[in-house]
């Protein structure tokens, strides 16, 4: 059994099977995936090995909650997008981007889920505060929907590879120089981001 403040180890064995040694129980992706959302940590490791496969059991997880019907959450554009970083230079800097961007959207969650619980009428005075607590929720999704598709227009000016890849070219001294500079303003435009939400939150 895990001490407190570890993570649950939970053993894959060689046929699939998951097992929580934390609640000596066998466990499905579903289990885990509940797990996830009630905040509690585990690892996943090969029973035989005891090589850490938590990744590829979480991707896994992804797999399943977006083959599911009316689940999808991963829009097309984003999923080419993320494909093309896949041995791009970029790629490097991709995953504490999207970390980043996650937290902060996860901040900006927890607050527009306050004020829903705000804006629920309890009696009839709330009942008359309502036009002001629903101008406040849609000032809130709209934040929201703008951090966020700020964050994925920071993807954009860097298609995979560039035009020179494109048409078989190596690139020039020139093209990598802005290629460089280009991952400096990123880098600059995280770090202001970052900023950002730190001062709202």
């Amino acid at each position: 059994m895990a001490a407190k403040g570890e993570p649950v180890i939970i053993k894959k064995y060689a046929n699939r099977r998951l097992y929580n040694t934390g609640t000596s129980t066998y466990v499905t992706l579903e289990d885990l995936a509940a797990m996830v959302k009630r905040g509690e940590d585990f690892s996943v490791q090969d029973a035989k090995t005891g090589e850490d496969i938590t990744h590829p059991v979480l991707t896994q997880i992804i797999f399943e909650l977006e083959n599911k019907d009316g689940q999808n959450m991963l829009p097309i554009p984003f999923l080419r997008q993320l494909i093309a970083f896949y041995g791009d230079q970029m790629q490097m800097i991709v995953p504490s981007f999207l970390e980043q961007s996650m937290l902060a959207f996860a901040k900006e969650q927890e607050r527009f889920r306050a004020q829903m619980k705000d804006a629920l009428p309890r009696t009839p005075m709330d009942m008359m505060k309502m036009p002001l607590s629903m101008k406040a929720l849609e000032e809130q999704t709209r934040r929201n929907m703008e951090m966020f598709q700020n964050a994925m227009r920071m993807f954009t000016p860097f298609p995979a590879g560039g035009a020179a890849a494109q048409q078989g070219e190596a690139p020039s001294r020139k093209e990598e120089g802005e290629r460089g500079d280009d991952l400096q303003e990123l880098k600059e435009q995280i770090a202001a981001m970052q900023r950002k939400l730190d001062n709202l939150s």
